[in-house]
């Protein structure tokens, strides 16, 4: 017992400093001058990347749980959901200060004309609710029954996610559609399952073996 609460006291920190990793990575190849003849454009994409993995881990948590009876896992949902969030806003934060340097004017013509970066801009919209009211303190005073109404936006998100990355790519699509092909396992495992307990609750349905 005294082992196993070791390893989950160690199993966190761990966990944040995993998660630390890539943009640490990307800030060592930035400064040393190793990101490439677009250092700016380089940044931008590995965050983008990372935050659309982050978001698909942190969906994968729960059919991972449940597959897995491992349910620890559990203990890192928010953690990893507030990486998702903290990588997809250094990658609008890398677009609005570095690639554009605060002209406003140009953004809002780039989300107006550009579809990918409109929806790219709808996903972190949807994502920052959840970043806020992440806290055990917002769940109370929203409740659970609406807290977790509230952060079904995280399936949407991961679609615009998704949608964002395949419209920006310009000719090797492969990358996008594996990530969209994991998300749609891991929509698909959902809906399975609320329609499984649905027929199960149906009146006069036979019971599950």
């Amino acid at each position: 017992m005294n082992n196993q609460s070791s390893m989950q006291r160690v199993a966190k920190p761990l966990v944040f400093l995993l998660s630390l990793a890539p943009v640490i990575w990307i800030a060592t190849l930035v400064f040393t001058g190793q990101a490439g003849a677009n250092p700016v454009e380089a940044l931008n994409r590995f965050l983008g990347d990372w935050a659309l993995r982050f978001l698909l881990l942190v969906l994968a948590i729960t059919p991972l749980r449940k597959l897995t009876g491992w349910n620890q896992l559990a203990r890192f949902r928010r953690m990893i959901g507030l990486y998702a969030f903290f990588y997809a806003a250094l990658h609008v934060a890398s677009y609005v200060v570095l690639d554009q340097f605060f002209d406003w004017r140009t953004i809002w013509a780039d989300i107006v004309k550009r579809t990918y970066i409109t929806v790219g801009m709808a996903c972190i919209l949807m994502l920052l609710p959840l970043a806020i009211t992440s806290t055990n303190g917002m769940i109370k005073r929203l409740g659970g029954k609406r807290w977790k109404a509230l952060h079904t936006l995280v399936y949407p998100a991961g679609i615009a996610a998704c949608l964002h990355y395949f419209m920006m790519v310009k000719a090797d699509i492969r990358e996008p559609l594996i990530y969209a092909a994991i998300l749609a396992v891991l929509l698909g495992y959902r809906i399975v399952g609320k329609l499984t307990l649905s027929r199960a609750a149906a009146p006069g349905s036979p019971p599950l073996r």
